[in-house]
C-alpha cells in the first residue's frame, strides 16, 4: 500500500464528508493505494455516525473510535500502530490542511529520502495575537532547545516513512514535538515543505489556552527523557555525587579545624552551633536521596510499559490492503 492518511478529530462532523471525498479526488488522479484512517476522539456529535457511513461505501476507510477524549497524541499513536502504507502522512479534519499537498509530501519522502516531511504554513489565517505569535515564540525555542531546524513544528500536515512511525511513541501532549522525538530516535533526514493553510470552515478550534503551559513542558519531558531515559542514573547519580561529595568535604573541614582549635589548646565553638554543619548535613542527605533516586529510575526504566492507556470502543475496516 502506497499511502495511509491519518486523521484524529475530535467533534468533525461537518468537515468529515468534503474532507473524505476531497482525500480521495487525489488518490485516485495519482493512481495511489491507500487506507484513510480515522481516530474519533469520543466525539459528542455525529462524526462516527459519518466515519461508518463513509467506510460502509469506501473500503479504503477505516475508523477507530476512543470511548472518550484521550488527546490528539493517543489518537495519533492509535492510528500510528494500525496504519499500513509505505507513506503515512497526517492531517487535522477541519479543512485547514489540503489534500492537494499529499502528491509532494510522497514524492519528498519515496524519491528524495526523508525520513520525516513537515509542512510548514508560512501564510496563515488564523488570529495573528492568539496563535500567530504564540506559535512563532514556540518555534523558535523548539529549533533553540532541540537543534531541530523546522519552522513550524506543529503543522498536522505532514509524511513520515513507516518505519519512523513504528518506531516512535507519542503520549501526553508531545504530537506537537514528534519531530523531534523522530530525531532522538535516529530519523535524522527530516524535511520540510511549504503547504497552502486555509482558514476553518467548520466549528471552532478545539485547542486552549492551556496548550502554552504544556507544550514547553513536555519539550522538557522530551530533552530530558531523551537524553537519560534509558540511563537515568548517568544524570541522579552525577548530581547525587556532588552533593554528597560537597556535604563531606564541608564535614571533613569542620572535623579539621575542630581538631586544629585543640591542639592549639584554643577554645572551639561546637561543630552543632555551626551553618556550615548544617549546610554539610543537607547536602549528603540530598546526595544520597538522588542516589537512591537514580537506582529507582533505573530499575523503572528496565521494567516500563506502555504508557497509552487509551481505551478503543469501536473499530471499523479489515485492515487488509485494498
Amino acid at each position: 500500500m502506497d499511502i495511509s492518511v491519518v486523521i484524529p478529530l475530535f467533534n468533525e462532523e461537518e468537515s468529515l464528508p468534503e474532507l473524505h471525498d476531497w482525500i480521495v479526488r487525489v488518490m485516485d488522479a495519482n493512481k495511489y493505494s491507500y487506507e484513510i484512517v480515522f481516530v474519533d476522539d469520543g466525539s459528542k456529535d455525529k462524526s462516527w455516525q459519518i466515519i461508518e457511513s463513509l467506510s460502509a461505501k469506501n473500503p479504503h476507510v477505516r475508523g477507530i473510535k476512543f470511548r472518550r477524549n484521550y488527546g490528539k497524541s493517543a489518537g495519533l499513536q492509535a492510528a500510528f500502530e494500525a496504519a499500513q502504507g509505505s507513506v503515512v502522512i497526517t492531517m487535522d479534519a477541519d479543512l485547514q490542511d489540503s489534500p492537494e499537498e499529499i502528491p509532494g509530501l510522497y514524492d519528498m519522502i519515496t524519491k528524495e529520502g526523508y525520513d520525516l516531511v513537515s509542512g510548514w504554513k508560512k501564510k496563515r489565517y488564523d488570529n495573528a495575537f492568539t496563535k500567530n505569535l504564540p506559535s512563532k515564540l514556540y518555534n523558535a525555542t523548539t529549533r533553540w532547545m532541540s537543534g531541530v531546524k523546522l519552522h513550524d513544528m506543529n503543522c498536522g500536515l505532514k509524511a513520515y516513512r513507516n518505519e519512523v512511525i513504528k518506531s516512535i511513541e507519542v503520549y501526553g501532549e508531545m504530537h506537537r514535538y514528534i519531530p523531534v522525538i523522530a530525531s532522538r530516535a535516529g530519523f535524522t533526514k527530516i524535511g520540510e515543505k511549504v503547504v497552502q493553510h486555509q482558514a476553518r470552515k467548520y466549528g471552532e478550534s478545539k485547542f486552549g489556552t492551556s496548550r502554552f503551559v504544556r507544550g514547553p513542558l513536555d519539550l522538557l519531558s522530551i530533552s530530558f527523557v531523551s537524553k537519560f531515559g534509558k540511563r537515568p542514573m548517568h544524570i541522579f547519580g552525577l548530581l547525587g555525587a556532588l552533593m554528597f561529595i560537597t556535604g563531606l568535604g564541608l564535614a571533613l573541614w569542620l572535623g579539621i579545624s575542630k581538631l586544629l582549635y585543640l591542639a592549639n589548646f584554643i577554645k572551639a565553638p561546637l561543630i552543632t552551633d555551626r551553618p556550615e554543619f548544617y549546610i554539610a548535613l543537607t547536602c549528603m542527605i540530598i546526595g544520597t536521596q538522588l542516589f537512591l533516586a537514580g537506582f529507582l529510575a533505573e530499575m523503572i526504566a528496565r521494567n516500563s510499559h506502555d504508557r497509552n492507556n487509551y481505551l478503543v470502543e469501536k473499530s471499523i475496516g479489515t485492515g487488509k490492503n485494498v
